[in-house]
């Protein structure tokens, strides 16, 4: 039977001592009341981006503490950044929750011109909830790490951040060149991905991503939902960079 995965809150990693690692707060409590975890049972536990087999020590609703015995074989997260412009939040939460179990990097919620104006406003405010829905699905996916889910940004500036070697853009005007061929171009390094918002890109950020020499590519003739096209994306990237 598998053992259930967790992702520590704290931990200690000390080569003159003892590895420790706990949980608090609601991962505790759940661990504690809903589990029944008492000292001495047996879990996969995440700390530091490492994998360890982990015995429980001591449990209480606020906190359950474990030793950590030895390091485990785990995968890595894929080397692609996910740059997805902001819309309903509950589609984007969505995409950020299978993005996740997809095994993206980083997520990077983008103000595009045609992000709605009220979900621009509010974005920041629910920066928090998307990096719990991260965490959470990392655990449920049994990942070894948690994507970083950065402020949102405003494109202009979140391009001229970025760095990676291969920066792709899914465009809806672009009918040639494929996701996949423009992958197997550039196999297995750091890639940068950017998805617009609903109603696309405008010609003035299409300006933009080419200056910085991102690549647009297409995913096929139909029109997909921005979340559709983000997992459509991925799942393809998957293939060529994992």
């Amino acid at each position: 039977m598998t053992r259930r995965r967790w992702i520590a809150d704290t931990w200690t990693l000390r080569e003159d001592r003892p590895a420790t690692a706990a949980l608090t707060g609601e991962q505790a409590n759940h661990l504690a009341r809903v589990l029944r975890a008492q000292p001495g049972q047996i879990f996969d536990v995440v700390a530091g981006g490492f994998l360890h087999r982990a015995e429980v020590t001591t449990v209480s609703p606020e906190s359950v503490e474990f030793l950590m015995h030895e390091e485990l074989e785990a995968d890595a997260a894929l080397p692609l950044r996910l740059y997805l412009a902001i819309f309903k939040f509950d589609h984007f939460e969505w995409a950020v929750e299978k993005a996740t179990e997809l095994g993206i990097a980083s997520i990077t919620p983008v103000l595009a011109r045609r992000t709605e104006k009220h979900l621009a406003q509010a974005a920041m405010k629910r920066v928090e909830r998307w990096r719990r829905i991260a965490h959470e699905a990392s655990q449920q996916s049994r990942r070894t790490d948690i994507p970083e889910v950065t402020d949102p940004i405003a494109l202009k500036l979140a391009l001229e951040q970025e760095q990676s070697p291969t920066r792709i853009l899914l465009s809806e005007t672009e009918q040639a060149t494929t996701l996949s061929s423009a992958l197997e171009a550039h196999p297995r390094v750091q890639t940068a991905i950017a998805i617009g918002p609903e109603g696309g890109w405008t010609p003035e950020e299409m300006t933009l991503f080419a200056q910085h020499t991102w690549q647009p590519v297409t995913l096929g003739p139909r029109i997909l939902r921005a979340e559709t096209a983000a997992i459509a994306a991925i799942a393809i990237a998957s293939t060529h960079l994992g």
